[in-house]
């Protein structure tokens, strides 16, 4: 099962990265994002193509992958479960073999680790993780590329993170294990992240019940969808023990002066933000947002050869 190039490097997590990679591609992102926005052309991936495998839909995911790709001089292929064998029970194995022997670079955004981590194993090329259930590694170096912007170092700052211990929180788990800040996590009881990733975070990280609590001289809020996709029919039994954890104007000001808010959309203002968050000054969700691309780009020119 194990990959006969050992020499392929892939994204499948946060940790896959060290410290010192991590703060590189946040530079070099940066650095990309001047570039294009000076309109440098810079093509080092002509005749390269990535292939785009979407099991989950994606806004995000599929136009700052196929954009950036595209400004990098190559092309992206779109595979939805519709157009591939994976959709009707190919193996996973099987289509990793057949599509790494066509493409230079796969980014997978799927429900199941375990399904990046297969494809993975049995690729020539490298896999990337552009979102499971467990965690989502892009994402997460868009909102530290997005932090360092406009506030500089985050280690040994505190970052809030409140509502679902879901997938997004996993990987801000992660960055506090890399990037060495503390968080504090504000979930109702029973939607706790995973454990074993607290676990392995030692003291950077506190579970707690209050959001103010959480928020009290926090240099980052962050939080999510209360219901990510899979889980619309547990809707309503979320919106009831989520009610406590909206991200208002008086959580903000909780938070450290210069506090930043977060979000990794799509959002539902009245549900876990409100309007005035995420609209107010203290957001920097669109700067995030778009910083998708550019630190993909930097992932994309790590990871593949040239």
């Amino acid at each position: 099962m194990a990959n006969q190039h050992t020499d392929c490097r892939h994204y499948l997590s946060l940790l896959d990265l060290s410290r010192d990679e991590a703060r590189a591609l946040i530079a070099r992102a940066t650095e990309l994002k001047r570039m294009q926005a000076a309109g440098q052309v810079f093509r080092p991936f002509v005749g390269r193509t990535l292939a785009m495998i979407f099991e989950k839909a994606s806004t995000r995911t599929r136009v700052s992958f196929e954009a950036g790709m595209v400004q990098l001089g190559g092309h992206a292929l779109f595979l939805s479960p519709r157009d591939t064998q994976l959709g009707r029970g190919e193996p996973i194995a099987d289509s990793a073999r057949v599509i790494s022997r066509m493409v230079d670079a796969v980014m997978i955004r799927t429900f199941k680790q375990e399904t990046v981590e297969v494809f993975a194993a049995h690729s020539r090329v490298p896999v990337i993780n552009g979102l499971t259930d467990r965690c989502h590694p892009c994402q997460i170096l868009a909102d530290l590329q997005t932090f360092h912007e406009h506030r500089g170092d985050i280690q040994g700052k505190r970052v809030a993170w409140i509502g679902d211990g879901n997938n997004m929180c996993n990987s801000f788990l992660e960055a506090a294990q890399l990037f060495d800040f503390e968080l504090r996590v504000a979930c109702p009881e029973g939607f706790e992240p995973d454990a074993d990733l607290l676990a392995a975070c030692g003291g950077r990280c506190t579970i707690l019940r209050d959001p103010r609590e959480a928020a009290a001289g926090a240099h980052l809020i962050a939080t999510d969808v209360w219901a990510s996709m899979g889980q619309e029919e547990e809707l309503e039994r979320r919106r009831t023990a989520f009610a406590a954890y909206q991200v208002t104007d008086a959580i903000m000001d909780q938070a450290s002066p210069d506090a930043l808010f977060m979000h990794c959309l799509p959002a539902h203002r009245g549900e876990e933000v409100a309007a005035s968050v995420i609209d107010g000054p203290r957001s920097v969700v669109w700067d995030e947002a778009e910083n998708r691309l550019h630190i993909q780009k930097a992932l994309l020119e790590f990871l593949i050869p040239h």
